[in-house]
């Protein structure tokens, strides 16, 4: 009778304790962001893809074409091809396309790059069907080109 007795405390505790952590639970503020309606808070160390910085005078790329960004990328995810401008003193990149698929987000790019042309962005929401968008990045794209206009679109 004795151990029936200590079953059913044991039991009823036990009920009490689980219905409290109910009720915390149900009258606490809900975590839950209801994306792509509402955004989630990044962290000032976010790394997304990379992006080329623009000099804010001329609209142009920073980027000098040196290479020094793919030859420090460990899953050779970065093409870099350069021309010299009529008149221009510095290369300037005619491709700079980034393989996002293949990319670790290590940052050795960034680190490496001596005029300090290339910066992570804060883009998190990279999702698709496919992997296609992602395997081919022009990075140049959307930045004003000292070359012709179509130089951009390869």
């Amino acid at each position: 009778m004795n151990n029936y007795l200590k079953e059913i405390f044991n039991g009823l505790k036990s009920l009490v304790i689980g219905l409290k952590v109910t009720m915390t639970t149900m009258l606490t503020k809900s975590t839950t962001i209801e994306w792509p309606r509402e955004a989630a808070p990044i962290p000032e160390r976010f790394r997304g893809h990379i992006m080329l910085r623009k000099n804010e005078e001329t609209g142009l790329s920073k980027c000098i074409a040196c290479g020094s960004c793919v030859r420090a990328c460990p899953s050779n995810c970065i093409q870099v091809k350069g021309a010299k401008p009529e008149g221009a003193k510095k290369k300037a990149p005619i491709l700079f396309q980034l393989d996002f698929t293949k990319c670790s987000l290590c940052g050795l790019c960034v680190e490496s790059c001596p005029v300090d042309a290339i910066t992570f962005s804060r883009n998190y929401a990279l999702a698709g069907p496919s992997s296609e968008p992602f395997a081919t990045m022009n990075l140049l794209a959307g930045l004003a080109s000292p070359f012709r206009e179509e130089s951009n679109e390869l």
